[in-house]
């Protein structure tokens, strides 16, 4: 089981040292990020876009740590916008897209191959362009050729996973002029705000005692994590929480989104991972488990080798892992793999609440109770009320903070991997 030393996530001088290109203090400035890419926004020209006929569709091709603005563009678009908003990684273009449609290329360097080759192929069939980079790259040459909007990315921005909100900001604002979501500059403020006040709760000089994102870091690093997302909103979290797991603290993450995810991800728990694993004799009908048929006392009852009183408090205790055997012996016993973790991203609650949004919550509910039951160890994050893309803020403030403290915490530099050095230079 990987060790986190939690004495060092309140040792500041420690922090800056593992912390050798300032990943905290780049996390911390996400919400001046957002005020700074309005700014450069505007002295682009991103009114020239919206001055534009409304495209036929919109494409949007970002990778790596940037590819989670293209699965924002897509959440937010789908309820409301009047053309298709799509991502694409990397070539070939489809065959439909041309002179009527935008292509959004994003790419902190403006040297990554697949957004590059998709904004050099749409620009060579017409295509309108909005890109975002660094300024004197291949990815501005492209755009400025095709009199396309092309949006810098500022200096001292080095890594695109501290540089979300950098990257993400003009393409919500030229989205929103063109009518495809609501993310006007008002709203945005807004999200720099909650940004700001993340930081502040989430700052190094926070112990970790009071600090949620260090608090959350310690209880992950004794599990295999699995991360599930309670909708939409929180999916799109869930897998940055997933990529930012596994790139920055090094720690394999699975992930999910409900509803769609119920099955799969409780399934892991009749596994290896959880106190009961492998214990169960009958089993309970998880086609039961659906939004709009949540009843968990029509559910078959489990079997079990031991006494009921003895299952309940292993299934409620303090300890979501009381399952284990306290008296093992680790010299002389088979070594206990470490537990399942399920850290859970809510979206705040509906207000006022539809038929459609308590049965999600039933179906959330439900998961959970299983979960714990089985001796998962159930950890909830739920964002603040708000627009979709403030809450959102919420979330990818709380998981970008909580891998980072992970990695330090497990002696790692959150930002120098050796081995995705090693690749660069194999693939040169």
């Amino acid at each position: 089981m990987p060790y986190i030393d939690e004495a060092l996530l309140d040792d500041l001088d420690e922090l800056q040292r593992k912390d050798s290109q300032g990943t905290l203090r780049a996390l911390a400035s996400a919400g001046a990020q957002v005020r700074e890419g309005l700014t450069l926004a505007h002295e682009a020209g991103i009114e020239r876009l919206v001055a534009m006929d409304r495209p036929r569709s919109v494409l949007v091709a970002a990778v790596g740590g940037s590819a989670i603005v293209a699965e924002v563009l897509e959440l937010l678009a789908e309820p409301g916008s009047p053309v298709p908003v799509q991502a694409r990684r990397n070539l070939p273009l489809p065959g439909w897209v041309g002179p009527l449609d935008l292509v959004v290329a994003v790419s902190l360097s403006g040297r990554a191959p697949g957004p590059l080759a998709v904004a050099a192929e749409a620009a060579r069939r017409g295509a309108m362009l909005l890109t975002v980079g660094a300024d004197d790259s291949p990815l501005a040459e492209v755009c400025r050729r095709a009199r396309g909007v092309h949006v810098g990315v500022g200096r001292g921005r080095t890594s695109s996973r501290t540089a979300l909100w950098t990257m993400l900001t003009p393409v919500l604002l030229g989205a929103d002029g063109l009518g495809l979501l609501d993310a006007p500059p008002s709203m945005l403020e807004a999200v720099a705000d909650r940004l700001d006040r993340k930081a502040e709760e989430m700052r190094p000089s926070s112990e970790s005692f009071v600090n949620p994102a260090k608090l959350l870091a310690v209880q992950l690093a004794e599990t295999v994590p699995v991360v599930l997302g309670d909708g939409p909103l929180g999916g799109v979290a869930a897998a940055r929480a997933s990529s930012m797991l596994a790139r920055t603290a090094r720690i394999p993450a699975t992930f999910g989104e409900l509803p769609d995810a119920a099955s799969g991800i409780v399934a892991c728990f009749d596994g290896p991972y959880t106190s009961l694993g492998g214990r169960r004799h009958g089993t309970y009908d998880d086609s039961r488990i659906r939004l709009g048929d949540i009843d968990t006392s029509s559910w078959e009852p489990h079997h079990f080798d031991e006494p009921e009183g003895e299952l309940r408090e292993r299934a409620t205790g303090p300890d979501q892992g009381a399952g284990r055997d306290i008296f093992a012996d680790p010299y002389l016993d088979a070594p206990s793999p470490p537990p399942l973790g399920l850290l859970l991203l809510r979206d705040a609650p509906l207000e006022p609440p539809t038929r459609e949004s308590v049965e999600a919550e039933a179906l959330t509910d439900a998961v959970l109770t299983t979960a714990r039951g089985a001796g998962v160890r159930v950890m909830e994050v739920e964002a603040q009320p708000g627009p979709p893309i403030v809450r959102l803020a919420d979330h990818v403030a709380t998981v970008d903070f909580t891998a980072t403290y992970l990695a330090i915490g497990l002696g790692l530099d959150p930002s120098v991997s050796p081995h995705v050095a090693d690749l660069r230079d194999r693939t040169r």
